[in-house]
């Protein structure tokens, strides 16, 4: 299979793109770099030097690859046997230097990044993990394989999260944290072990949460954090004590499926 190249493209003379790759309209392909058979690349995508994409990596548009990422490759996981799975990653995100995306492990699994991500340089995402929208990965943090980050977290430079954890929406992480456990939405988190510091009150406001909404956050806070409820009966209480909005809706939902536990306070 012939490898389908949009006009108005501009690649270099040193890159290599295989049979069965698929590049879309006025997209920038730099030297040496390297595009392999069966990856899909959306329009206006910009490809560094020395850049990989590994089969059945499938981008959307206007994402921008720094020197030497590596993505799509296959997965760091003694259980891959060579199956088919894939990585699948949104719009307008930024790759920066030597940063890797791994392929899942398990037929017909992804790796799944969502839309307007910034990885920096020599961050990686493992195989199966979910990132959702507006994720920022500091220079050096890591997910391991099955994490799952939802939109607009923050990830810290050199922090490492453990597989299967889930980063709630809006959360910050500290740099050089290690998690271990899930980091409940909304809240900020540092160190190693991590704790919870408090309600990311500075990124709230930078989104535009309404204040109403961030008060009751606050609430929300005190009775995980400072009640002394156990982690069902602090849910409850929410339940009866907190308006009823979609940021406080989400907050209990994730609490609902913890199933390593949250990231504590410290006492």
């Amino acid at each position: 299979m012939a490898s389908v190249i949009t006009p108005l493209c501009k690649i270099h003379d040193t890159a290599i793109i295989e049979n069965g790759a698929v590049i879309g309209k006025n997209v920038t392909i730099g030297p040496y770099a390297v595009i392999k058979h069966d990856v899909e690349l959306g329009d206006g995508c910009i490809v560094g030097p020395h850049v990989v994409i590994h089969p059945y990596t499938y981008i959307g548009k206007d994402c921008r690859f720094f020197p030497g990422a590596s993505i799509g490759g296959e997965p760091q996981d003694l259980k891959f046997a060579g199956e088919h799975s894939s990585t699948v990653i949104g719009d307008r995100c930024t790759f920066r230097e030597c940063c890797t995306v791994s392929r899942a492990t398990g037929e017909g699994n992804e790796t799944r990044l969502g839309n307007d991500i910034l990885m920096m340089a020599y961050t990686h995402v493992a195989h199966n993990c979910i990132v959702g929208n507006n994720v920022i990965m500091s220079n050096v943090a890591t997910l391991a394989g099955h994490v799952v980050v939802e939109d607009r977290a923050i990830i810290g430079g050199l922090a490492a999260v453990h597989q299967f954890c889930r980063i709630g929406r809006n959360a910050m992480v500290g740099g050089m944290s290690r998690i271990s456990q899930d980091v409940p939405p909304f809240m900020l988190v540092s160190g190693d072990p991590a704790f919870v510091a408090g309600l990311n009150s500075v990124g709230l406001a930078r989104a535009g949460m309404p204040l109403e909404i961030r008060s009751q956050l606050k609430k929300a806070f005190r009775i995980l954090y400072r009640s002394g409820l156990p982690l069902e009966q602090a849910v409850e209480t929410m339940e009866q004590e907190l308006d009823s909005s979609e940021p406080v809706e989400h907050l209990m939902r994730f609490l609902r499926n913890v199933e390593r536990g949250i990231i504590h306070t410290r006492k």
